[in-house]
């Protein structure tokens, strides 16, 4: 061999000698995609029981599995993942678990979701907080008077459901209480218009009367549905409707006419003509998880129908802009856009619980 052969045989060497180094330090095979893909092989494999969480207690985590209930915790290195979710499991999700002496039991897995409820947590606002998953639509409960109809809190729902793959369907209560009051009323109808104007579905309601209850439980039927909305919409009273069962009612706080919280857990209830609802705790601010101002220009679609001047037109500050000309001349409702409007100001209002 001569000199040339043998450098070049000692320099091809050397350049394994450091490939093989670099990819034993090099982590991307580790990857999360990758590990979880594992993680479902080993756990598919293994002697394992498929449930679905019913809810989640101080005591632990209900399972359900072919009718018999488990009280679960997180198997560790579950625990141990980095996430930005505040919740590793949640209501709805269907789970492998290893079942332990007098129904408890170890969840190993948490399979993938098809539809994700979820906010941005109202402390640091960096984590995602889940509500409810692997559901079908989300049922959006408000009321008339009490508390007040906010239609900007519908829309942060309405935005939310479409993100995490799910209908929104809004639920009007208390319509009972209209007559007391020709103001609210006749917001009340501005309100409806609107939104069955974008073909979303608009269920008014009273379990008082009983009206429109047949027509909520025929979108109930045979889907998974999650009660969401403010507290005091009356929602757990819908439940109790719809279902003949007897979960907790709250009512209105007398100084701030706001909902007091009942339900302080979600919970997976089956429904006797098929399907599954929940009933998520009431909340008074709902933040939505990365919300961008991608997401509400594309939300708001019926302003594509008035041009503005400037193709950027942001339609909040500018002259001539056709979206703020329409609302002024009653082409476009004017409840719309101050939704729009709110929810492009919470952009910059990062640390606002909202």
């Amino acid at each position: 061999m001569n000199e040339y052969e043998k450098y070049y045989s000692e320099t091809k060497k050397d350049f394994r000698k450091e490939r093989k180094h670099l990819q034993s330090k090099d982590r991307s095979k580790y990857k999360k995609t990758d590990q979880d893909k594992i993680k479902k092989k080993e756990a598919q494999e293994g002697d394992f029981t498929r449930g679905r969480v019913l809810s989640i207690t101080l005591q632990g985590i209900l399972v359900d599995a072919a009718g018999v209930q488990y009280i679960c915790s997180l198997k560790g290195a579950l625990k141990k993942e980095n996430t930005q979710l505040k919740n590793l499991v949640a209501v709805g999700d269907s789970v492998l678990f290893s079942p332990l002496e007098h129904n408890h039991g170890s969840i190993v897995f948490i399979e993938e979701r098809k539809s994700i409820l979820s906010r941005a947590d109202n402390l640091a606002r960096k984590k995602e907080q889940l509500i409810a998953v692997n559901i079908d639509q989300v049922l959006i409960t408000v009321s008339v008077v009490l508390p007040v109809l906010k239609s900007f809190i519908v829309d942060r729902y309405i935005i939310a459901a479409r993100k995490g793959n799910m209908e929104p369907v809004i639920i009007v209560n208390k319509i009972d209480l209209l007559s007391s009051s020709p103001e609210e009323k006749e917001f009340y109808e501005e309100f409806v218009r609107a939104y069955r104007n974008l073909n979303i579905s608009v269920i008014p309601v009273s379990t008082k009367t009983l009206e429109g209850m047949e027509d909520l439980k025929k979108i109930m039927q045979g889907k998974t549905s999650v009660f969401s909305g403010q507290s005091g919409t009356g929602k757990s009273s819908l439940i109790n409707a719809v279902l003949g069962s007897s979960f907790k009612v709250g009512g209105i706080v007398g100084r701030t006419s706001k909902g007091s919280h009942t339900t302080t857990t979600s919970h997976l209830i089956p429904l006797m003509e098929g399907g599954f609802c929940i009933d998520t705790p009431g909340i008074r601010s709902f933040g939505i998880w990365e919300l961008t101002k991608e997401d509400i220009q594309n939300y708001f679609s019926e302003f594509l129908d008035f041009p503005c001047k400037y193709l950027d037109c942001s339609h909040l500050n500018e002259h001539d802009c056709g979206v703020k000309i329409a609302v002024e001349e009653n082409k476009l409702s004017p409840l719309r856009y101050a939704s729009y409007v709110a929810l492009m100001e919470s952009l910059d209002q990062k640390h606002y619980n909202r």
